[in-house]
């Protein structure tokens, strides 16, 4: 495939859509095409130096005037001088605000500019943002403009067209996995520095935010017959300081482990036992896909795209939302059947391999972008 100029913009949190943006710009990268990644901070996947990819961080004047520093404005603008400089392809925004907005400014800024807009819609861009009056109508009016829409879920697609009213193309394209980094390896210093040495430990991996329910994996916890096992939580964000609250008042935060946002998150995943989701929504379900790569069962709600990475019953169980009473039962039978665990754990890593292997969903993500171009000799 010829070489291609593309353009990424992504929030830099331990979010999902920022994430998979991170991860899809080092694997673009990786095979040859240049790539320019903007964010106001460095994605916390994103390596201090990387060839073939270049950071653009996006600095915002501050003046008094100012209530809310114009942070979209200081975007389209570095947008529009990487553009003209560098004659980009392809500019694929994740998450619609502001990022799709920003991206329609900056090539209206430059008359003639060929390069094609791929907006990728996460979830929440759609699914609240999108009913909220204040956005709905500057969203579609984004969805418009781009070249290409494309949804990580056939779930996110009818949301999409649903909240929007949406006629248009969509490329469902889910997230995808890198196996050579997430893949089941135990490793007995990373156990022992987890505290799990003879005791069983349990993960939730998210932005901590409340459609997240990470107090939920507190109940959960409480709820186990075992009083030994252990729960990691990787992230950082707004509710984390009420999963420590829940902690304390139920007499278990000597058994929470807070990492925050990690570097090596594949190390930490796979030394786990069962990973635990009792999100109240996801429109795929990333750190899913991530711990069944490491060959860890997923406990999850059953909501949203989630069904479509966890099958039940062959890769781990979903619970109906809230449950938490049902998702320790789960959990519970996990820990008590090592086989159980074991063929469960094998299927998810198979699983992660075949349905989402990152070969294929890169070629996806190239193919859309050629399709979007004109033949070049």
């Amino acid at each position: 495939m010829r070489s291609l100029r593309i353009g990424i913009a992504c929030y830099p949190t331990y979010g999902g859509s920022g994430v998979m943006a991170t991860e899809l710009g080092l694997a673009l990268a990786e095979r040859g095409h240049e790539v320019h990644l903007f964010s106001y901070a460095r994605p916390s996947r994103l390596p201090a130096c990387h060839p073939g990819l270049t950071f653009h961080g996006v600095t915002v004047s501050e003046y008094p005037l100012f209530r809310f520093p114009p942070y979209d404005l200081a975007l389209a603008s570095t947008m529009r001088e990487v553009m003209a400089t560098r004659g980009l392809d392809v500019l694929h925004v994740h998450y619609a605000v502001p990022h799709a907005l920003c991206a329609h400014l900056a090539r209206e800024m430059l008359p003639g500019c060929a390069t094609r807009i791929v907006t990728t819609l996460h979830g929440t861009d759609a699914t609240i943002l999108g009913r909220d009056p204040s956005y709905r109508d500057v969203i579609r009016f984004g969805l418009d403009r781009s070249d290409a829409v494309v949804c990580v879920s056939r779930w996110l697609e009818a949301q999409t067209r649903e909240v929007f009213d949406f006629t248009g193309p969509v490329h469902v394209v889910p997230n995808f996995v890198d196996p050579a980094r997430f893949r089941p390896h135990r490793d007995p210093r990373a156990r022992r520095e987890l505290g799990g040495e003879g005791r069983p430990l349990l993960l939730h991996t998210s932005n901590f935010r409340p459609l997240k329910r990470a107090v939920d994996t507190v109940d959960v916890l409480g709820r186990l017959q075992d009083h030994k096992a252990v729960l990691v939580l990787l992230g950082d964000g707004p509710d984390q300081p009420l999963v420590r609250e829940a902690a304390l008042q139920r007499g278990l935060i000597d058994r929470l482990r807070f990492l925050g946002e990690v570097p090596d998150a594949e190390t930490v995943t796979a030394a786990c036992d069962v990973a635990l989701f009792p999100s109240a929504s996801e429109s795929f379900g990333l750190a899913a896909l991530e711990s069944m790569a490491c060959g860890v069962p997923v406990v999850a709600s059953r909501v949203g795209g989630l069904p479509e990475v966890v099958v039940h019953g062959e890769t781990g169980f979903l619970a109906p939302l809230g449950d938490t009473a049902a998702m320790a039962g789960f959990v519970q039978r996990l820990l008590d059947d090592d086989g159980l665990r074991q063929r469960l754990g094998a299927a998810s890593a198979r699983r992660s391999r075949e349905e989402f292997a990152f070969e294929h969903v890169l070629r996806l993500h190239e193919e859309l972008y050629e399709s979007l171009l004109p033949n070049r000799s």
